[in-house]
């Protein structure tokens, strides 16, 4: 048997599909990671740091595991599917109760689709707080911004396909806020819809969308995404694996930046010559200064593990919950309440409380703006690749998240109640810009003022901001997802009039 498999590993046509031997070796196991076309993307080296669970979580392996989901059981789906509002429904009713496994196949779809909305949004917060967006990050940083957007494009397009009244009206609240919009508004919910309503052509543009033009564009960005993380020296982690000064208390000392020209001097040219050769090894092996190991096997076993978790995960979800389906789309019967998708609920919350300008356009563009300039900004790499960038880092995030989250519940409130028109102001202007602009600036400044007191890093008020943004969001989220009820009015998810279930809109 020995020799049987001897002959055929060392037959041309064997080498010709694998070019390395048995990763038995060190140079073999470094073949594996630069000639394997899904190894490939991998550095041959990673970091010890950043293999801690506890570091990156997975989530971005995690993302690719639920794109792959998501390909794969759209693929199947498409088998019986077709774009037309006159078969759209009885497809998927068909796909539901006459196709074996349909049912699973739609729910793992579904919830793989949601879930890599909240992956993606963790993984970039989980980015921030670790401080991976800095020098020579940052142009990656922006591709994963790119990435996030495209995520919530594919979401959003494949959210009418179902055509029934959940999706119908859902996807018309959606259309309206990006036809708020100054001046090119309604060009942009015309060239979406196909109309001025959501019919057949916005079922077959969202549909070209969903299935060709938005996955076409993730799997090249993704795949210049993962490429760039090598380019630029691998995770973070990597950073403070190589030492970064630090004083006792554990805070960074920052260093000043030397050029390579200035880091090494040029010397005199000289010669060496090979004396002998030792057996054995050196007492440095494995302990590097950079304490790095192979990729091969360990990255390979832990993303095998992580994927085999999480399709079970999903798996077991799809079979206790199924996906929700409404009656057929009507356009002449009004859900109440119509909501847009779960990650679109921030901009419809705003939406009740200030001008659809800015509320639709205004503040997501400043925000995607920050996000987009942030590494720009703080470009010092003292405290990269370490979590909250200091000791003082989590007490002031967990402070802000928690007076965020206390702040915004009572102004929602307080608008629900009693509002601007409640203390007499007659003027939109006051009403829709200047009123909500101003507790903006509240909701901004206060903690901003009090943290200015304690002499803080600029990368400490990077973190301050950005905590108040993703706070802001969520909270905002949970607000009109959880706590709307009919006619978009306030009300405890346990007691919703009518018997309207806020999770039934998943």
């Amino acid at each position: 048997m020995a020799n049987l498999i001897n002959t055929i590993t060392s037959s041309r046509v064997w080498k010709s599909f694998f070019r390395h031997g048995w990763p038995d070796t060190e140079m073999n196991r470094s073949l594996v990671m630069t000639t394997n076309i899904f190894f490939h993307l991998h550095p041959v080296k990673v970091s010890r740091r950043s293999l801690r669970a506890t570091y990156t979580w997975g989530l971005g392996v995690l993302s690719v595991i639920m794109f792959l989901t998501l390909a794969v059981t759209g693929a199947l789906i498409m088998l019986y599917y077709v774009p037309s509002t006159e078969m759209a429904y009885r497809n998927i009713v068909d796909l539901q109760t006459k196709v074996p496994y349909g049912q699973l196949m739609r729910n793992m779809h579904r919830w793989a689709a949601h879930g890599m909305v909240l992956i993606v949004v963790l993984h970039m917060v989980r980015v921030f707080y670790t401080g991976a967006y800095k020098p020579p990050r940052e142009f990656n940083w922006g591709v994963g911004i790119v990435l996030l957007l495209l995520t919530l494009g594919a979401s959003f397009t494949g959210y009418l396909l179902p055509w029934d009244q959940l999706s119908y009206w859902a996807i018309t609240v959606g259309t309206n806020i990006a036809g708020y919009t100054p001046l090119i508004g309604p060009q942009i919910r015309l060239m979406l819809l196909g109309g001025f309503e959501v019919g057949q052509n916005a079922l077959t543009r969202f549909y070209a969308l969903h299935i060709m033009f938005i996955p076409a564009a993730m799997l090249g960005i993704m795949s210049l995404h993962i490429w760039r993380v090598r380019k630029d020296g691998g995770l973070a982690a990597q950073d403070q694996a190589n030492g970064s000064p630090t004083t006792a208390e554990g805070e960074t000392v920052v260093t000043e930046e030397i050029e390579p020209e200035e880091r090494f001097t040029r010397g005199p040219v000289k010669t060496y010559g090979l004396m002998a050769l030792v057996r054995g090894e050196s007492r440095m092996v494995e302990r590097g200064p950079d304490d790095t190991v192979f990729s091969f096997p360990i990255v390979a076993i832990l993303e095998l593990l992580l994927t085999l978790g999480a399709i079970l995960l999903l798996a077991f979800f799809s079979l206790v919950r199924n996906a929700p389906l409404e009656e057929l789309a009507n356009p002449d019967l009004t859900t109440n309440p119509a909501k847009a998708p779960w990650y679109f609920m921030a901009l419809q919350e705003l939406l009740l409380h200030m001008h659809p300008v800015l509320a639709g356009i205004l503040v997501p563009g400043a925000v995607v703006l920050f996000l987009v300039a942030l590494p720009y900004l703080d470009t010092d790499r003292s405290d990269s690749g370490r979590w909250f960038a200091s000791r003082r880092g989590p007490k002031w995030v967990y402070f802000t998240a928690l007076y965020t989250v206390v702040a915004q519940a009572f102004l929602i409130y307080f608008d629900e109640v009693m509002g601007l028109r409640g203390l007499g102001a007659a003027s939109p202007l006051i009403l829709q810009f200047i009123g909500p602009l101003m507790f903006g600036v509240i909701l901004f400044g206060l903690p901003l003022l009090v943290i200015w007191r304690l002499k803080p890093t600029y990368r400490e008020l990077m973190l301050v901001i950005f905590t108040i943004i993703i706070t802001s969001a969520v909270t905002l989220t949970i607000s009109g997802f959880l706590f709307r009820g009919p006619g978009m009015h306030l009300y405890p998810p346990w007691d919703m009039p009518g018997g309207y279930d806020p999770w039934s809109s998943l």
